[in-house]
């Protein structure tokens, strides 16, 4: 028997240890992204003291670049074949490079001037993206493979969320433990030490995946011979109705996970008047918790309501929960309002993995075989365009205020007003797109049953084909 057979029979009946072995892989991907994305601004801002202008551009060449690595990726992962599977060959590939690369991010030539510092900024992102995107988008392809059954998906998806989660909080937290203040200049020697532990952590949580996980499914070990062309795969996905409305939301989502992380280091400590890094990682950790708590919550809205009408519902808490944000000004305000930011923001967690396994099921319905790697290949392509727009906004809105270049001592009321703006009221309007976006999609009700009724003789067809 296989390696791929014994692990099909296994995972026919896929129980807890699934779940978990599959959650510690979203764990190592949340960690090593969501590290980036609170500290690369902010450490080149004020500790490399890099122009806001000059990260602004950093970030958009990086985009340029991973509107061809991410879709790329996407394509050769569809079309690859080996007796371990298509995905997970790059998964252990990319596990050491990207443990390596969280700590180059934080090593840039200090001595040199600002056009060498930029250039290693953007070649270091752009390797970071490398291996990020290969991990992640073989990790993420995996789950609508392997948990086919819509209850079986969402019980993973509540357990991979749970897990995410205390993997926010440890990518927030452990800053924290090491770093007083993110914003200090005299803190960048203890940049690279939280890149270290990142990467060590990143390392053991692949690990545990790649031992105890769930393999991919023998029914599918022929698909690599359907996938479309590199071309071809984008301008399916492209043209896909269900996908191009669930880019709309996935982007305003994106830019909200984006911004927050992002900026809160600088409006908590210049708009909150938190100074000590480890209540900042708090005020952000506490929002995490609270959508931990919600997870069990969404779920039974979603098995109730379907995942678009809660999509909807999630993205209006959000907004609320967005609101105070603009007008608080004090630590005891702030640890009070940020935690109800958790309650929307989890119920999206929830909802991005669970819409786009259903827009991939559909393009199975109607092609006969799986792209996830093309789907999730634009879908990164879109989330690295959330990114541009997210230093789009923050650098309009600092040049505006005249603070291009960080100086605390310059840190008046404009300045508070452009960061109350940042995370409030830019938020608040993206999220609002993202509802609108969620109304008219379109695989819902009969077409979403038609499709899942559909798979489920494609499946036992392709069952019977490779002889199980």
């Amino acid at each position: 028997m296989s390696i791929m057979e014994n692990s099909e029979k296994k995972l026919e009946k896929s129980n807890f240890k699934h779940y978990i072995s599959y959650g510690f892989a979203q764990f190592s991907d949340i960690i090593a992204y969501q590290s980036f994305t609170l500290l690369i601004f902010t450490f080149y801002y004020t500790n490399v003291e890099l122009d806001v202008s000059l990260i602004t551009l950093g970030f958009i060449i990086w985009s340029i670049w991973n509107s061809f690595n991410d879709p790329l990726m996407g394509y050769i992962s569809d079309k690859t074949h080996t007796k371990w599977g298509r995905r997970r060959p790059y998964i252990i590939f990319s596990i050491i490079p990207l443990a390596v690369v969280m700590v180059l991010l934080f090593t840039p030539p200090m001595g040199a001037g600002d056009t060498i510092k930029l250039v290693y900024f953007i070649i270091i992102i752009c390797i970071f993206d490398v291996f990020y995107t290969m991990y992640n988008l073989n990790q993420t392809c995996l789950f609508p493979e392997i948990f086919i059954d819509p209850q079986e998906r969402v019980k993973a998806m509540n357990v991979k969320q749970i897990i995410g989660i205390i993997g926010l909080l440890v990518a927030f937290l452990l800053p924290s433990f090491i770093i007083e203040d993110l914003t200090d200049p005299a803190s960048f020697p203890l940049y690279r030490y939280v890149g270290l532990i990142i990467g060590i952590i990143v390392i053991i949580g692949a690990t545990i995946f790649l031992i105890w996980g769930p393999r991919e499914r023998l029914e599918f070990s022929k698909d690599h011979e359907k996938a479309p062309s590199f071309f071809k795969s984008l301008k399916i996905a492209m043209k896909n109705k269900s996908f191009m409305w669930f880019i709309v939301v996935e982007v305003s989502n994106w830019y909200v996970f984006g911004m927050l992380p992002t900026i809160v280091p600088i409006y908590g400590k210049f708009v909150l008047n938190i100074t000590d890094s480890f209540q900042l990682s708090l005020l952000l950790g506490e929002t995490f918790i609270c959508g931990a708590l919600f997870i069990s919550v969404w779920k039974w809205v979603v098995s109730k309501l379907g995942p678009r009408k809660t999509w909807i519902i999630s993205q209006l808490t959000w907004i609320i929960s967005l609101i105070p944000l603009f007008f608080i000004s004090t630590p005891t305000q702030g640890f009070i309002f940020f935690a109800f930011i958790g309650i929307g923001l989890s119920g999206s967690m929830l909802n991005i993995d669970l819409i786009l396994g259903d827009v991939v099921d559909e393009d199975e319905f109607d092609t006969g075989a799986r792209n996830e790697g093309g789907y999730w290949g634009v879908t990164a392509f879109f989330m690295r365009l959330s990114t541009i727009l997210v230093f789009i906004s923050i650098n309009t809105i600092l040049e505006s205020v005249g603070w291009k270049v960080y100086d605390p001592e310059t840190a008046d009321e404009g300045v508070i007003t452009g960061l109350r703006i940042l995370i409030s009221l830019l938020p608040s309007i993206f999220l609002g797109i993202g509802m609108l976006g969620m109304f008219f999609y379109p695989l819902h009700g009969k077409r979403l049953a038609e499709v899942r009724n559909g798979l489920e003789k494609i499946h036992l067809d392709k069952k019977s084909k490779t002889g199980m």
